[in-house]
């Protein structure tokens, strides 16, 4: 499976874990990070060492419209052209009701939602050539809402609602699907040992997911997926069966 693929927020987490997995089945990577130089170039370096040509990177605020552009053309220029854009970069904090901010909503709105919609529509034309494919990486919490994670939870189901329409808008010439993690990862922010153990309590296969499990699922949309469009793919070991 030899194709071109841009994954944003690539350096850490989901991100790696894809990039690491869809290199090893023989697709060249183009690694977006924003603030995570050293993880990024290290993941960059390895891939190379392992197959020279096969990994590049680009730095860039998806915030800032004219990074954007720059990422949009690094990903039309390297190797002949993109054929899978993951939307993987987020923002991911509380937002207490009452307390908060123009700038938070901007911030995990712009991070969650603009960026997917305008990376994706600026690379319609390209993927559409290639007979691409779009994967959103979403959230189970876009479905209920998570509390106290208003804004997050409110950018995350307008991802799944522009991962359908999108469907809609590109078909037939690109696939657009989504995939919505459970409890894969913790927070970077650690959760107490308490909220760790409520939360595996509320999952049927009792216990945390890996980030594998994500970069698995995004191998079989991007390799065996071909008759799939407008999906959201839940990988939660059951956690929303007793949400």
């Amino acid at each position: 499976m030899k194709k071109n693929v841009l994954i944003t927020g690539a350096a850490k987490r989901i991100g790696a874990s894809c990039a690491r997995l869809l290199h090893q089945e023989g697709c060249n990577i183009l690694l977006h990070y924003h603030v995570s130089h050293q993880e990024a170039e290290q993941l960059c370096a390895e891939f190379n060492q392992k197959r020279p040509n096969s990994a590049k990177l680009m730095q860039a605020n998806l915030l800032n419209t004219q990074a954007l552009a720059l990422l949009v053309q690094a990903a039309r220029l390297s190797w002949g052209g993109v054929d899978v854009l993951i939307n993987n970069a987020s923002s991911f904090y509380p937002t207490p009701l009452a307390h908060t901010t123009e700038q938070q909503w901007d911030d995990l709105l712009g991070t969650n939602l603009k960026a997917p919609f305008f990376l994706s529509t600026a690379l319609a034309e390209c993927l559409a050539d290639r007979h691409g494919c779009i994967i959103n990486i979403v959230d189970i919490h876009a479905e209920r809402g998570l509390p106290g994670h208003a804004v997050y939870s409110i950018a995350k189901a307008g991802l799944v609602a522009m991962t359908k329409v999108f469907a809609k808008e590109l078909a037939p010439a690109i696939r657009v699907n989504a995939i919505a993690p459970g409890a894969i990862l913790w927070p970077e922010k650690q959760l107490s040992e308490h909220e760790q153990t409520d939360i595996i309590q509320r999952v049927a296969l009792a216990r945390c997911g890996m980030p594998e499990d994500i970069a698995k699922a995004v191998r079989y949309l991007v390799k065996d997926a071909d008759y799939v469009t407008g999906q959201v793919f839940t990988v939660d070991g059951g956690r929303t069966l007793f949400y």
